[in-house]
């Protein structure tokens, strides 16, 4: 998988919590994989949520309450470094593409949204290690709606003002302008489509596969049968007028 002689190595979803980074990352690495592009899916989490319970346990509302907020964005920012260490390093020792689920991004735009700004130039500095994704997807979804699509599914809960401030963050980033906006507000079936379709264009021009909608199930038509020639007709032994041979006399009544 290669645009020009760049071969796509890693591509990454990022956004705020609800947005679908997950569900689309998903497809995408099926999609791929089903193209006869090996793509391997990657969740890089930072812990947030798992360090949330154990504070739901010990009886402290959050995470936060648990450990200050600079112990939490030190956890995130150590476990998400690991998980993109392990992602990259598996991928790079197969040969498969990393369909990354969350990257770098998401912890720069979790340190702002946490107002933690010296710790976002200390994690840069960690993360300075790991590549530039080829394509890094935006999934762009209003808060209101993250938020209830997170009540939805209730395995977690957000506040709209962390949705909020976590979508300023994303959008105040440095290399925003390097992002593939994606509008995630839409129907997840829309959301595909215009993932696959941008990512296509990385495939070679000789084959590349329509990965924006699934095969289609109806045979071709079947050409009709062409028409059977005329019967000939029986061979005459009389010439044609004016043809060469002589003329059959015939008798006078």
């Amino acid at each position: 998988m290669r645009r020009g002689r760049a071969r796509l190595r890693t591509v990454a979803l990022i956004g705020i919590d609800g947005s679908g980074k997950t569900t689309q990352a998903h497809r995408l690495a099926d999609a791929l994989n089903a193209a006869g592009r090996p793509a391997t899916y990657r969740r890089n989490a930072s812990g947030r949520r798992w360090l949330g319970r154990v504070a739901n346990r010990l009886g402290r509302p959050d995470a936060q309450r648990l450990v200050g907020r600079d112990g939490v964005l030190a956890v995130e920012s150590v476990l998400r470094w690991l998980a993109i260490a392990v992602a990259l390093l598996t991928c790079l020792l197969t040969g498969r593409t990393a369909v990354m689920d969350r990257y770098s991004a998401c912890q720069y735009a979790s340190i702002r949204a946490h107002g933690g700004h010296r710790w976002e130039r200390l994690a840069r500095a960690g993360y300075r290690l790991f590549p530039t994704p080829q394509v890094t997807f935006l999934l762009a979804v209003d808060p209101a709606e993250a938020y209830r699509r997170i009540e939805e599914r209730g395995t977690d809960h957000e506040t709209i003002s962390w949705l909020t401030a976590a979508d300023t963050a994303y959008r105040t980033l440095p290399e925003y302008p390097s992002f593939v906006l994606v509008d995630a507000g839409r129907p997840a079936e829309e959301v595909t489509e215009q993932i696959q379709a941008h990512l296509a264009t990385w495939l070679p021009s000789g084959a590349r596969p329509d990965l924006t909608r699934p095969p289609s199930d109806v045979p071709p038509p079947v050409p009709a049968p062409s028409e059977p020639p005329p019967p000939r007709s029986a061979p005459s032994d009389l010439p044609t007028r004016g043809g060469p041979g002589p003329l059959v006399a015939q008798a006078r009544p």
